[in-house]
């Protein structure tokens, strides 16, 4: 007996994987990036796709190069749920590129898909970041200085790295104080020369600057934001996600914070709750 199905002319539910796209390159090497998009943008001229939100997503890494993939079986949910999303890497710390390299790439990477948005289906109207860890902490970073011209490349200079919303998931809030949390972990002090440059004198300075608690300020115009972090976290210290509610907030900012029970750094901190928060969140603030 041969069984009869019907055939999906919209192309509905089906995601578009579209890896390894050069958004820039430095010194000769490319900066790369994944994008998710429905199906139907392969065949723009027949579908016509609606432009959708977007969601940049920065992989945590210690401020290295992070994996494109890590988190990708994840996110499809959310491509499946109207999102264009698109995973981004940077240049890594430890391969000579200290602070702001990182927080210059993510903004580019934004420029980029602002410059493509007709391209990949993207409604450049409707832009949000979410970072984990290092990741994170570049979020809040972009988060809190919109078109901030001291992190403006050439690339796309036209185009602003603006965001409406942002995710941080264990970020370290102070930078200083997360060295300091993990210094008993090999290759921290290399780390930070990476990060802050060969001149100890001037680290309190960088770490300053990358540092959320220490950038944001009042009276500015920040985009609404969503922290989650989970209370056992052996990397970044619990506290940093409550510090930086009370200032947010009390500083009249739209903030939502979560505590995790028991979790740690990654790990055990996901599951599908943390994505249907997450993607709740966005559909309040992106559609």
């Amino acid at each position: 007996m041969i069984h009869e199905l019907q055939n999906n002319p919209t192309l509905d539910g089906q995601v578009r994987l579209l890896d390894n796209v050069t958004y820039a390159a430095v010194d000769g090497r490319p900066l790369k990036m994944a994008i998710m998009t429905p199906w139907t943008q392969r065949y723009p001229q027949q579908y016509h796709p609606a432009p959708r939100p977007l969601l940049v997503f920065v992989q945590g890494s210690s401020w290295r190069t992070g994996k494109l993939g890590e988190e990708i079986p994840q996110l499809v949910q959310f491509v499946k749920h109207g999102y264009v999303v698109a995973t981004v890497q940077h240049r890594s710390a430890v391969d000579g590129y200290a602070f702001p390299a990182f927080l210059e790439d993510v903004k580019t990477a934004i420029r980029y898909l602002r410059r493509h948005a007709r391209k990949y289906a993207i409604d450049p109207h409707r832009v949000g970041i979410w970072g984990t860890s290092s990741g994170a902490n570049a979020a809040m970073l972009v988060g809190l200085t919109g078109d901030d011209e001291r992190y403006k490349t050439r690339l796309y200079a036209h185009e602003s790295d603006r965001v409406d919303a942002v995710i941080s998931c264990f970020a370290p809030m102070d930078v200083a104080d997360t060295f300091e949390y993990s210094k008993k972990v090999p290759g921290n002090k290399l780390l930070q020369f990476c990060l802050f440059g060969p001149d100890p004198s001037k680290w309190a300075e960088v770490a300053r600057a990358m540092s959320p608690l220490a950038v944001e300020e009042p009276g500015q115009d920040y985009p609404p934001f969503l922290l989650l972090h989970g209370d056992a976290d052996t990397v970044v210290p619990y506290h940093q996600m409550v510090d930086m509610y009370n200032q947010l907030d009390q500083d009249g900012y739209e903030v939502t914070a979560y505590r995790v029970k028991g979790a740690n750094h990654e790990r055990d901190f996901w599951s599908q709750r943390i994505y249907d928060i997450a993607r709740d969140f966005l559909d309040q603030k992106l559609k």
